[in-house]
């Protein structure tokens, strides 16, 4: 278990767990599939006070025992609101699935980190799709992605799982995604729990869902 908990830790929206990605577009470059190095993962609770230096303690200074106070919660971050389109150009907000956890991927099709994770994706969707909500957003740029390229991916590769399009890039600018693919882990409530950045393995993305649904995972 500490070496799963070490590729992913609760988060306000700026863990990176970097796995292998795909850089997104920047003005006109081309985005080029790309092998990262494993990323370290940071912690994100509250910063903690930088300690003070020790004062001398002279033979008539007695230290002094700090009153006990209770803990106190780390406050809930929110994950801020998106909209994208269905294949059938019907606006969706990620505010129209609370009440369930919900994981946001995103991913292209022409990005190869992307393609290698999506039958782990599959798989967790026909396993938990009744209690978690799973977005995966294309980003569609009508470019070098548009809505045919990525429908006729996911009919091709016979994937079930709810597919919506970035097409004015909303989501992808509202998250600050600079690489695919991308994910979010988000409790019932849209609050932030964890992030992973490049292609997640079954594992990983089974301890996510942990993380979302306070399950343990196996």
């Amino acid at each position: 278990m500490p070496r799963r908990k070490s590729k992913l830790f609760a988060i306000v929206l700026c863990l990176c767990l970097g796995l292998c990605a795909c850089q997104t577009p920047q003005g006109d470059s081309p985005a080029t599939p790309t092998n990262q190095p494993t990323e370290a993962v940071v912690p994100t609770m509250e910063p903690t006070p930088t300690a003070e230096p020790a004062k001398d303690v002279t033979p008539t200074e007695a230290p002094t025992e700090a009153p006990t106070e209770a803990p106190t919660e780390v406050p809930v971050v929110i994950a801020p609101d998106f909209t994208v389109y269905d294949k059938d150009g019907n606006p969706v907000s990620l505010y129209d699935f609370r009440g369930k956890p919900v994981i946001v991927n995103f991913w292209a099709s022409w990005c190869g980190p992307c393609k290698m994770e999506m039958p782990d994706f599959q798989q967790a969707y026909e396993t938990y799709g009744e209690d978690i909500h799973f977005l995966m957003i294309n980003l569609t740029d009508n470019s070098r992605e548009t809505v045919e390229k990525a429908q006729a991916y996911v009919d091709s590769q016979g994937f079930t799982f709810p597919v919506y399009f970035d097409t004015d890039q909303d989501a992808a600018i509202t998250y600050g995604v600079m690489s695919i693919p991308t994910t979010y882990f988000l409790g019932a409530d849209s609050s932030a729990v964890a992030m992973g950045r490049g292609a997640l393995d079954m594992e990983t993305l089974e301890l996510g869902i942990s993380m979302i649904t306070g399950e343990s995972a196996e």
